[in-house]
Parts: structure tokens; sequence; C-alpha cells
């Protein structure tokens, strides 16, 4: 059912925990499915110094968490605002079943949120 490539990143995610103080924190989550996505950024300078993520979910909910970080890592925020589902898909080996594509949307949802908090926060 999946790629070798999104096993690979299920079992050797690379942004996978939490990070000490972080700038920002969003998370969101999918109802239907269950997936929730917890994401935490540390911003220097206007870009992603570092990103992490805890989700709850399936196979394709945790490769598209750890391959939305990878894009993410080292943009600028508006650069990171930017990155598609299909970019996720793409980075995660561009094989993941039709019924498991909205794993990658929730990734950019929960990028997208995160950088929101992230912007809310410095405005107050």
């Amino acid at each position: 059912m999946y790629s070798k490539k999104v096993i690979e990143r299920f079992e050797n995610p690379k942004f996978v925990g939490e990070i000490k103080n972080p700038d920002a924190v969003g998370e969101v989550g999918n109802m239907k499915c269950g997936d929730v996505m917890k994401i935490y950024l540390k911003i220097e300078k206007g870009k992603i110094k570092n990103i992490k993520f805890k989700t709850y979910g399936c196979i394709a909910a945790i490769s598209a968490s750890d391959a939305m970080c990878e894009l993410a890592k080292g943009k600028t925020l508006k650069q990171a605002e930017k990155i598609t589902h299909e970019e996720i898909i793409e980075k995660m080996g561009g094989d993941v079943p039709q019924i498991k594509i909205h794993c990658s949307v929730l990734g950019t949802r929960a990028l997208r949120k995160t950088i929101e908090n992230y912007k809310n926060e410095k405005n107050k």
C-alpha cells in the first residue's frame, strides 16, 4: 500500500519531537480520520531555524508531517506559507494512496496555523 520512501520516513522521522521554548506552536486535526498534527517552530531572522512535530495518526500522516518539516526548515515564513500539499506528496516519494492525500493537506494547514500563531503573538 505504501512506498518504501513513505515507510522509511514513518519509521525514521527526522523532525519528530518538541522544541523547548518554541517561538510558535500550532495544532490542527481532522475529525473525520482522527489525525492530529502539532508543529513547533523556532524562528531566527525571519526564517525557520528549527521545526519539529508530534503527530497522532497513520503512516501517511506521520510521513507527511516529516516531509513538511523538511520542506519548511530554512525557509522564510512567507516561503513556508506557500508550501503545497503536492510538494509534500512529492517529498514523500510521490506515491501516496488517494485515500491518504488529506494527510498532506493537513500538513499544510498545520504549518500555516503555526505561522499564523507566531504572527499573532508578535503583533500583540
